[in-house]
């Protein structure tokens, strides 16, 4: 605070500080006590807003509790936003790692830049690019016919699809984060490790995993939260026993026309991801102003 002061002055400062607190205020702190407000009270008439049956109670979050459907898709939910995260780790971390320390700066410059691309269109045509590939009569089923690798069409829509799709979608959030992590490390300590005899996987165990855990416990928290509250990925790339945890809030909101019930679900969710957040920076002994970086 006291350093933005100085480099900006009490006036420009106090500009972005009003203006930051706007932003928490308006978009973050507002809407989630309004969903919290939602959740814990009935779906009522317009008439009987306010009257006695309109209080606050768990009824819809216990309707979660005792919905085994919905249950079972909430869990599901979480287990394959953790693969995903997983996934696109697996991924990410080798091509961080050459990015980092092996690639020449233009060989860098031209892996990010063509990573980056994709992305400036919207998620939803890159989506539709996905559902394209995975078509029953689309490239992917049309290569691997022509390699002999199936004998007929497979139809990849459902767990893969989605699964597929979250990695390409996310690989940034997982890429960056990991990527400036292994930049900063010296490669003399790479050197060093080879010559005292460490072996390759020796080497990432007990050198550059350890240095890089911020940015790879950054990439699991934002990618496992963008997994779990993702909704373009699931309805377009899901089949109906694929369905994702978010598509059911969609349904509460704009087609069951129950906002409390909805409300309850997100925020059902939205404690699980602060849950997982915590835990995976407890785990990674990482604290949230190392995620800030």
């Amino acid at each position: 605070m006291a350093e933005l002061f100085r480099r900006f002055g009490a006036g420009l400062s106090t500009i972005f500080l009003g203006l930051v607190a706007v932003w928490l205020a308006g978009l973050v702190l507002a809407p989630n006590i309004m969903m919290v407000d939602y959740a814990l009270r009935p779906n009522l008439p317009p008439a009987e807003i306010g009257g006695p049956r309109d209080v606050y109670s768990l009824d819809n979050i216990l309707y979660l509790a005792n919905e085994s459907v919905h249950r079972a898709i909430f869990f599901k939910t979480v287990w394959a936003s953790a693969l995903v995260a997983f996934v696109t780790l697996v991924v990410c971390y080798p091509l961080a790692y050459w990015l980092a320390q092996t690639a020449s700066a233009r060989q860098t410059g031209i892996v990010l830049l063509a990573l980056t691309i994709p992305f400036w269109i919207n998620e939803v045509l890159r989506t539709l690019a996905w559902y394209i590939l995975l078509a029953f009569r689309g490239p992917l089923n049309a290569l691997l016919l022509w390699l002999g690798v199936i004998d007929q069409p497979v139809r990849w829509y459902g767990d893969v699809g989605v699964l597929a799709g979250m990695t390409y979608a996310y690989i940034l959030f997982m890429l960056f984060p990991i990527y400036n992590a292994i930049e900063s490390l010296e490669k003399s300590q790479i050197e060093a490790a080879r010559d005292l005899g460490a072996s390759v996987w020796r080497t990432h165990l007990r050198v550059i995993i350890p240095h890089a855990k911020a940015g790879i416990a950054t990439g699991c928290v934002f990618t496992f939260m963008l997994a779990a509250g993702s909704y373009v990925a699931p309805a377009l790339l899901g089949a109906p026993g694929s369905r994702w945890f978010t598509e059911i809030i969609y349904n509460w909101f704009f087609e069951g026309g129950d906002w409390n019930r909805g409300a309850a679900y997100a925020m059902v969710l939205l404690v699980l991801c602060l849950t997982v957040v915590l835990i995976t920076l407890k785990i990674a002994r990482v604290n949230l102003t190392d995620v800030a970086k």
